[in-house]
């Protein structure tokens, strides 16, 4: 029998039965990830005339869930490297689920905050695992389509939380919206006994066999029948000279290490620094509730639209010119945000252009994450970007509460993320070197083998 790697076999499935199934499974828990995070932002005004929080404080209320996310997110990518991929998302969704439903009955600041950053660890922890998935389970050319479009899945969660907010939060107050929260724990159970794991993952830890079953039963959901292939004919390739966490700063991944932090660091900052304040911004402005919540669901689903975008245009233009020219086309839009008159229509068409280009921008980091990395450490790859890329998501909310704080006005509210979004495009020109279009995982595995072996 010839040799094979999984590359190939999942490549020459194509897009199938299998890829849809995973998309839709992935897909339901990025969109209760969505909700759980940016009901916060629609709930926001309440919480803070409720307790009477000052604007730092009301910020922050968004900022505590990316605390977690950024302790979630570091430990998972180790978790699933060492134990898997479908144990630590199953586990990761219970948890921030679990951890929503006390916010209900919380009657303090102080409490609330204390459950957003334990839910918050669960949040960080699902969000990488998803991206390692559909890295790991779609053929090479499809894979930068598979994992932005799969991120969109979390802006619909956006949507849905504005759209629960407005139908709950007026009748029912904020606090029913967290009891909603916890639904995906139901979701988990599911998860646990339909999800698959990855064959790469059972792959490289020499697990070959299993890796064999696990293509089998790919093959067998797509035909009803599958191949016996024989584990000693899988080809693996050779471990990286390093792995773990000390891999992703060695000579061979700290300049994409660099490139895809700062990126991710830039989106997250203008993405969730933006989401957080909107609603609160527009009431600001004279909108009435239903207006200023209109506003943050058009933008949301305007980044539907991007995330299902990028990965299009990164298969054919490719990862690194993708991401440059989504930031700069961020900071007009920024621009534009911040100049726009005081008409509700133009407000509205401001909005939906920056929801798409901030959006774009910040999916377009995605794929890089998965490809920069060999499967060895994929996970604690893409895991430590978005734990770092939390940071600026973190601090977001609470520098903008400052600045709105200091009374510059609305312009300046919304201009100060232009020197985000042009540090992303620099940061991904300057440090984003290899080109991962086209290739399969094995293969860019390979590459930075030989790679490593010249230098």
């Amino acid at each position: 029998m010839n040799n094979f790697s999984i590359s190939e076999v999942i490549d020459s499935f194509g897009v199938n039965k299998f890829t849809w199934w995973v998309f839709f499974f992935l897909g339901m828990a990025m969109v209760f990830d969505g909700y759980d995070y940016m009901i916060v932002s629609y709930t926001m005004p309440q919480i803070a005339q409720e307790w009477g929080l000052s604007a730092v404080a009301k910020g922050s209320l968004s900022s505590w869930s990316l605390i977690g996310l950024i302790f979630g997110g570091a430990i998972s990518g180790i978790v699933s490297d060492k134990f898997g991929r479908r144990m630590t998302l199953t586990i990761s969704i219970a948890a921030y689920a679990l951890l929503t439903i006390p916010i209900y009955f919380s009657n303090s600041f102080t409490m609330f905050a204390t459950f957003r950053v334990l839910a918050g660890v669960g949040l960080g922890a699902c969000i990488p695992v998803v991206t390692t998935i559909f890295s790991e389970s779609t053929p090479t050319n499809k894979r930068a389509i598979f994992i932005t479009f799969g991120m969109a899945w979390m802006i619909v969660g956006w949507v849905l939380a504005g759209l629960i907010a407005t139908a709950v939060v007026p009748v029912y107050g904020w606090r029913l919206c967290y009891l909603i929260g916890g639904f995906p724990l139901l979701y988990s159970i599911f998860l646990y006994f339909k999800m698959p794991e990855s064959a790469y993952w059972f792959a490289n830890k020499g697990r070959k066999v299993e890796a064999i079953k696990a293509l089998q039963n790919i093959e067998k959901i797509i035909t009803g029948k599958f191949t016996d292939r024989d584990p000693n004919a899988l080809i693996v390739p050779a471990p990286p000279k390093q792995a773990g966490v000390k891999a992703l700063f060695s000579k061979d991944y700290r300049s994409a290490t660099a490139g895809i932090w700062l990126t991710y660091f830039s989106g997250c900052f203008i993405v969730y620094g933006i989401n957080a304040w909107l609603p609160s911004l527009m009431l600001e402005k004279g909108l009435n509730l239903s207006s200023a919540y209109g506003l943050a669901i058009a933008q949301n689903a305007a980044a539907v639209i991007a995330n299902c975008s990028t990965g299009f245009v990164a298969e054919i233009i490719g990862r690194k010119f993708n991401l440059v020219f989504s930031f700069a086309v961020s900071a007009i839009a920024v621009i534009i945000m911040a100049t726009v008159g005081g008409s509700y229509a133009a407000i509205l068409a401001a909005c939906i252009f920056l929801g798409f280009a901030v959006n774009y921008a910040i999916t377009a980091v995605q794929p890089l994450m998965a490809e920069s990395y060999p499967t060895e450490f994929r996970n604690t790859g893409v895991s430590w970007c978005q734990a770092f890329g939390r940071l600026g998501g973190a601090s977001a909310p609470i520098v903008a509460g400052i600045v709105i704080g200091m009374g510059l006005g609305y312009s300046m509210s919304f201009m100060f993320y232009v020197i985000p979004a042009l540090i992303g495009a620099v940061a991904a020109w300057i440090f984003i070197k290899k080109e991962t279009k086209g290739k399969s995982l094995d293969q860019l595995a390979e590459e930075e083998n030989k790679g490593s072996i010249v230098m």
